[in-house]
């Protein structure tokens, strides 16, 4: 029996993958035609449509990236991970799949809706591929509406009128930003909050490690052991400091926190 977190993880990567596809699912559904000559333009149309296929399978692992948590989390973890003084210890791939486990459960319910209101109705049949998208799509786009800062908005917002503006051509004058941002500019604006959010955490990580490392540059020099690295004394204490508080444990709940719950 399938436990529930096991599906929770599951959900984490098909809805987004379906959003991906679905636009490429109508190119899956015809045949190819190899004949160059009535049919040729046919033959380039499938072309196209399978390399514009492949394209979205390749950028899927980004655009995942781009618009969950895991941005947030997988900074704050290597933050954490410099401050203590660890240069690969815990390793990447474990850095990466606790930031992986961390997004699942945080965009749990994101992912969740995004399952029910999209993808099932489109493997039972109910709804088409162009429904599926939009319905599979919008709990991603409200929980980047709820965790994008105002300030990035609105720059991104005001920034998309002379986007793509050919040089020496005067940019198209001010225009009030609308109500509902496109997809592009959310996106772009919710990856630039989380990285700043995702620094600010870091910093205040970086503060009580930081004092261990004054207090114990502080005595070496006092006893007159200058040319001892201090980090050398330090990189214990920093690490049963960290294990007596359960760091672990509190780095986790607060990044869950920094959302507001679970998504």
């Amino acid at each position: 029996m399938q436990s529930p977190f096991a599906a929770r993880l599951l959900r984490l990567f098909l809805p987004v993958l379906a959003a991906l596809l679905l636009a490429a699912t109508p190119a899956l559904a015809q045949s190819i035609t190899l004949d160059a000559g009535q049919g040729g333009a046919s033959f380039s149309g499938r072309l196209v449509q399978i390399m514009a296929l492949v394209t979205v399978l390749s950028v899927a692992p980004g655009l995942l990236v781009m618009v969950t948590s895991f941005t947030r989390i997988v900074v704050v973890l290597s933050l954490l991970r410099s401050a203590l003084g660890l240069q690969q210890t815990p390793p990447n791939m474990v850095l990466v799949g606790l930031g992986l486990l961390l997004t699942a459960y945080i965009m749990g319910p994101t992912m969740d809706q995004a399952w029910r209101d999209g993808v099932q109705p489109l493997v039972d049949g109910q709804i088409t591929e162009e429904q599926a998208l939009e319905r599979t799509v919008e709990p991603f786009r409200a929980f980047m509406k709820a965790h994008v800062r105002p300030k990035d908005l609105a720059a991104f917002q005001s920034l998309a009128g002379i986007a793509g503006v050919p040089p020496g051509q005067a940019p198209p004058p001010a225009q009030a930003a609308p109500s509902e941002p496109d997809l592009r500019t959310l996106i772009a604006a919710f990856v630039i909050s989380e990285l700043r959010r995702a620094f600010e955490i870091g910093f205040m990580l970086f503060l009580p490690f930081l004092v261990v490392d004054m207090i114990v540059a502080a005595v070496l020099m006092a006893m007159g052991m200058m040319m001892l690295p201090p980090v050398i004394i330090s990189l214990p204490f920093k690490i049963i400091f960290f294990v007596l508080v359960d760091g672990w444990l509190l780095v986790a709940q607060s990044l869950i926190r920094s959302y507001g719950g679970t998504g």
